[in-house]
């Protein structure tokens, strides 16, 4: 079985299993206690802490832990929309992960907070490729940015490995002064990150995109940026996310971060090769299926994520037939009562229903190999053609 469904999950490595069970066999204390079980715990979160800040270019401080990448997101924006009395403007795009979109319709509904007047939610416009129009970002602000109480945009998409301009739009934000939070949980481990220069205030991360384990992530939060805790119960994480601490999981999502940091840091380059790999599968794909197109290739992406929309064709066939072939992949779509909807991201980029229906994602990790690529090609090549013969 070839894996490329490495977007939704990638396999933890074997440093954050021994991290894991480290700290589940040995050090399995209460970080807040005061004895020398709960001390051995707080080093070592404290520890792991320290790995995920360097990782994402913060100091320790500025790191809170949470459940995943979608507590993080959703403590970012509810966090901030509670903050300050007059600000209750939140400014997303239709492309964003549901932890972002899904969390925006409860604000416009009034299902954030139990008792809430509706919120108002500002869509942005978006071009083509997916990419937030900056000039209309800019004139929204220059309008209402005293109502604002926070803008949110990806950094990379889940869905197409599109990259936004992270940094001109934060830089918009500053000049608005406007609070600016960015779901990073794609780039981890895969481009080299620095919250600090980026600019933005805060950002989302999730330990089992890079190798970690599932239930554990991040929010950097920018040293003066004050957010309302949503997780209440006791005074942990600065009192911005109460609970006991997921001591095995924030040892192993620190792993992973150390694991990530020094594979960016080969002087190889290793994403350069992988995105080469990236694309001679693309090219071999569309080469022999006539009609395959690849979303998102005219601009910047990870190079670990290739969209390709097979037009006419159903994605949901497309991948039971690549399950037989030993091919792990994922849909731009999802089985809702029965009927395969187009994915919403897909629809709010401009594409046709026809084509967004047939739109199936492969995403590599840093453990994808070469042969595993150019196997996976042949393998895909097949798998369309009998999907197609199989159509009346």
């Amino acid at each position: 079985m070839i894996y490329l469904d490495n977007n939704a999950t990638t396999a933890p490595s074997i440093a954050v299993m021994e991290a894991v069970r480290r700290a589940l066999q040995e050090g399995w204390g209460n970080p807040s206690s005061v004895h020398p079980f709960g001390t051995e715990a707080r080093e070592s979160v404290e520890r792991a802490r320290s790995q995920v800040a360097q990782a994402i270019g913060a100091s320790p401080r500025e790191v809170v832990f949470t459940s995943g990448g979608t507590e993080s997101c959703n403590l970012a924006i509810l966090g901030s929309l509670g903050h300050e009395p007059g600000r209750d403007l939140l400014v997303t795009a239709h492309t964003e992960h549901s932890a972002v979109r899904e969390c925006a319709a409860a604000v416009e509904s009034g299902e954030w907070r139990a008792g809430s007047d509706r919120g108002e939610v500002a869509w942005v416009a978006l071009d083509s490729e997916g990419r937030v129009d900056l000039g209309q970002l800019s004139l929204l602000l220059g309008r209402r940015a005293r109502e604002v109480a926070i803008v949110s945009l990806m950094w990379a998409n889940n869905e197409t490995g599109v990259i936004q301009p992270v940094e001109q739009i934060a830089m918009i934000c500053r000049e608005h002064g406007v609070r600016f939070h960015t779901d990073a949980t794609q780039c981890l481990g895969r481009v080299e990150m620095d919250a600090a220069r980026i600019g933005c205030d805060l950002l989302s991360v999730s330990a089992h995109k890079v190798h970690g384990p599932k239930g554990v992530g991040a929010l950097f939060c920018r040293r003066g940026v004050s957010i309302v805790g949503q997780v209440v119960g006791g005074p942990q994480e600065r009192g911005r996310r109460g609970g006991t601490e997921n001591v095995a999981g924030i040892c192993g999502f620190g792993a992973a971060c150390q694991e990530a940091s020094e594979w960016l840091a080969r002087p190889d380059t290793p994403p350069k090769q992988l995105a080469q790999w990236r694309n001679e599968f693309e090219s071999a794909v569309v080469a022999a299926v006539r009609g395959a197109v690849v979303i998102g290739e005219r601009v910047p992406r990870l190079w670990n994520t290739s969209l390709i929309a097979f037009p006419r064709l159903q994605s949901e066939a497309l991948l039971i037939e690549l399950g037989r072939h030993d091919v792990a992949a994922s849909a731009g779509a999802a089985c809702s009562s029965g009927l395969l909807d187009p994915s919403p991201v897909l629809l709010a980029m401009g594409l046709d229903r026809e084509v967004a229906h047939g739109a199936v994602r492969f995403s590599m990790s840093r453990l994808t190999t070469r042969r595993e690529m150019d196997d996976a090609a042949a393998r895909v090549v097949q798998a369309v053609q009998s999907v197609a013969r199989a159509m009346p």
